[in-house]
C-alpha cells in the first residue's frame, strides 16, 4: 500500500441533490458523506475495514464504511438530533484512521419529516412525529429498465398518490420480464457460451460494482423526492440460474448485505425486505434467513423498517424481534376487515398485505383482479387495521409489454385513482383506523372518539338506519346523546356527498347505539359506498 491520503471531503445530501458546504450544516434525517482517497492496491471490498463514531446530543452511533472504487473510501451518516457532531474514523488502514471532523445538525425542512418507525404497535410515523399510512404499488425491476423508462415510471409515480414501491436490488428472469439489465452488481470474471451460444457470465464475488449501486441510490433519492419509500427486496427466487444471484455462496449473501447497508442505510426513505417469495429461494434453507435477517439489523444503525415475503399464505415467524411488520402474500386476510383485524391481533404488529392480487388482464389468477376488486380488498384491509400493498398487470401484446407490476412505466388500470382517494380520506382522520367492535363487527372502524367510517363492499343498499356499535376499540365506550352527521363516500366514483340530517344516539341496545328516533340514511343502491360519521360538537 502505498501512504498518502489524497483529500477528505464531506458532502451533504439533501431532498432534491448534493451539495457541499464549508459552513458543515446537515439537515436533520438528511445524509452526510465523508469521502477519503487513499492510492491503494488491496481489494478494498473485502481487505479494508472502515468505520467512523459519529458522536452528537446525547447518543452515538458506529457507521461502517465501504469502497466505492477508484481508490475512493466512503462513510455515509444520517443524524437524528439536531446539534453538534463530531467524527472519528478507524480502520486497519492506518491512512484512513483516526481522520476526524464535526458538523452541525440543523432542523429539518418542511417536507423533510425523517426516517419511519413502527407507532402504536399497527401503525407507522415519521421521525417528526407525523403519521404515515403506506399506500404502496409495485414494480419489481423498474431500475433495471432502460433510462427513459426509468423517467416515465418516476413521472407515473409522481402523479399516483402512492407512497411506496416495492423494487428489488437484483434483476428478475420471468415470463413477463427477460430483459437483460445494462449493468450488474458484480464484476465480471469472465464470458463463456454454453450450447446453445448463450452467454453465461462468471461472477468475481469479491469485487462489487459500484457504478450498479450508484444508479440504484439515485432512483432511492429520486422516490424521495417524490415522497414514495423504497421497499427494496434483498433477494429473490426469479433467476433460475441465469445471473445466479439467488444461489450466491452464504459468505458472499453476508458481504452484499453489508456493502449494501453501508452505501444505503443512511437514505431515509428506504425498507428492507429480506426477499419476495423467500419460500421460492430453494439455495437457503430457514437459518439462512434467520441469519440474514440478523446481519441486516446488526448492520443498520437506524433500524429501518423491516420485514420478509413468502409465497401465497407462507407466513414467517414475524414475531421475531429483527422484523418490524408483517409482509405476506395472502387475500385471505382481506377478504374481509374482520380478517385483517384478526392477523393484527395473532401479530401485534403493523400488518401490510404486500401482494393479494394485482389489477390486470393476464391469465394467471393473481395478475386478472378487476379494479373494482383490487379497489374493494385495498378498503377491506384499511378498514380492519391493516395496509395493501396495489400493482397492475395489463398485457396488451405479449410478455415484451411494459407491465407495471414488472418493469414499471405508465399505469393503464384504473384502480390507483381510487387509491389516492382513499389515500386522502384515510389522511384526514385524526387517528389510524380499526375496527371499533373487533369480532362483532366487520364494516365499522373508528379513528378515535366521535370519528368512524363505515364500508359496506358489495353489498347494496338504498338506506341505513343508523347505528354505531358501543365498543371503541381501545377508546371510551360511546355514550348516549351524542349527536353526528354522516357523509355517503362512493368510493369508485370517487365523490363525497352530506347527508343533511344530524343523528343522535339514544341509550345502548345490546352493545349498539341508534338514533333516538331511528332516522335512516339514504344512500345510493350500489356496491362500494362507505360512510364517514363524524362527531357534532
Amino acid at each position: 500500500m502505498k501512504s498518502k491520503i489524497l483529500f477528505i471531503t464531506l458532502s451533504f445530501f439533501s431532498i432534491l441533490n448534493i451539495c457541499t458546504t464549508a459552513q458543515q450544516k446537515i439537515e436533520q434525517w438528511n445524509r452526510l458523506e465523508l469521502t477519503l482517497n487513499h492510492p491503494f492496491t488491496g481489494n478494498g471490498y473485502k481487505d479494508v475495514h472502515l468505520e467512523a463514531t459519529f458522536t452528537g446530543p446525547d447518543t452515538s452511533y458506529v457507521v461502517s464504511g465501504f469502497y466505492d472504487g477508484n481508490n475512493t473510501f466512503k462513510i455515509r451518516f444520517m443524524p437524528q438530533k439536531i446539534g453538534t457532531w463530531k467524527y472519528t474514523t478507524t480502520s486497519n488502514v492506518a491512512e484512513l484512521s483516526n481522520q476526524k471532523g464535526k458538523f452541525e445538525c440543523i432542523k429539518a425542512s418542511a417536507n423533510n419529516h425523517g426516517i419511519i418507525h413502527v407507532s402504536d404497535t399497527y401503525n407507522f410515523k415519521y421521525a417528526d412525529g407525523k403519521q404515515y399510512y403506506p399506500f404502496g404499488t409495485t414494480a419489481y425491476v423498474w431500475t433495471h429498465m432502460g433510462k427513459e423508462l426509468q423517467e416515465i415510471t418516476l413521472n407515473s409515480l409522481k402523479n399516483s398518490g402512492f407512497n411506496k414501491l416495492r423494487m428489488c436490488v437484483f434483476p428478475k428472469n420471468y415470463d413477463l420480464v427477460k430483459e437483460e439489465p445494462e449493468i450488474y452488481p458484480f464484476a465480471i470474471k469472465e464470458i463463456s457460451k454454453d450450447a446453445n451460444n448463450n452467454e453465461i457470465k462468471v461472477w468475481n464475488f469479491d469485487q462489487f460494482n459500484p457504478e450498479f449501486f450508484r444508479r440504484l441510490e439515485k432512483r432511492i433519492d429520486d422516490l424521495n423526492q417524490l415522497g414514495i419509500e423504497a421497499d427494496l427486496i434483498l433477494f429473490h427466487p426469479y433467476d433460475k440460474g441465469r445471473w445466479g444471484f439467488d444461489s450466491m455462496p452464504s459468505d458472499v449473501n453476508i458481504r452484499y448485505i453489508k456493502y449494501l447497508t453501508a452505501r444505503i442505510s443512511s437514505f431515509r426513505n428506504v425498507w428492507w425486505s429480506l426477499a419476495n417469495e423467500w419460500d421460492y429461494v430453494k439455495s437457503k434453507s430457514h437459518a439462512d434467513w434467520d441469519l440474514i435477517a440478523q446481519t441486516v439489523v446488526k448492520s443498520d444503525p437506524y433500524r429501518h423498517l423491516c420485514s420478509i415475503h413468502g409465497a401465497t399464505a407462507t407466513y414467517y415467524e414475524y414475531w421475531k424481534p429483527e422484523f418490524t411488520h408483517v409482509s405476506v402474500q395472502d387475500e385471505s386476510p382481506v377478504q374481509s376487515s374482520g380478517a385483517a383485524a384478526m392477523l393484527r391481533n395473532v401479530y401485534h404488529k403493523p400488518i401490510l398485505c404486500d401482494e393479494v392480487g394485482y389489477e390486470g388482464n393476464l391469465k394467471a389468477r393473481w395478475g386478472r383482479y378487476s379494479p373494482e376488486e383490487m379497489t374493494h380488498l385495498i378498503w377491506n384491509g384499511v378498514i380492519g387495521g391493516a395496509y395493501v400493498t396495489h400493482g397492475e398487470c395489463y398485457m396488451n401484446k405479449d410478455a415484451t409489454d411494459t407491465i407495471f407490476w414488472a418493469k414499471g412505466g405508465e399505469f393503464k388500470g384504473t384502480s390507483w385513482k381510487r387509491i389516492a382517494f382513499l389515500r386522502k380520506i384515510v389522511e384526514e382522520c385524526p387517528a389510524p383506523l380499526s375496527l371499533a367492535d373487533v369480532g362483532r363487527d366487520n364494516i365499522t372502524a373508528s379513528a378515535g372518539a366521535g370519528y368512524y367510517i363505515i364500508y359496506f363492499g358489495k353489498q347494496m343498499n338504498d338506506s341505513w338506519l343508523f347505528n354505531l356499535p358501543a365498543k371503541n376499540g381501545s377508546f371510551s365506550k360511546l355514550k348516549a346523546g351524542t349527536r353526528f352527521k354522516v357523509d355517503i363516500i362512493d368510493t369508485w366514483d370517487m365523490t363525497i356527498q352530506s347527508c343533511p340530517l344530524i343523528f343522535e344516539t339514544a341509550a345502548e341496545n345490546d352493545y349498539r347505539l341508534f338514533d333516538k328516533n331511528l332516522k335512516k340514511v339514504r344512500i345510493p343502491l350500489k356496491p362500494y359506498i362507505a360512510l364517514r360519521i363524524t362527531e357534532v360538537k
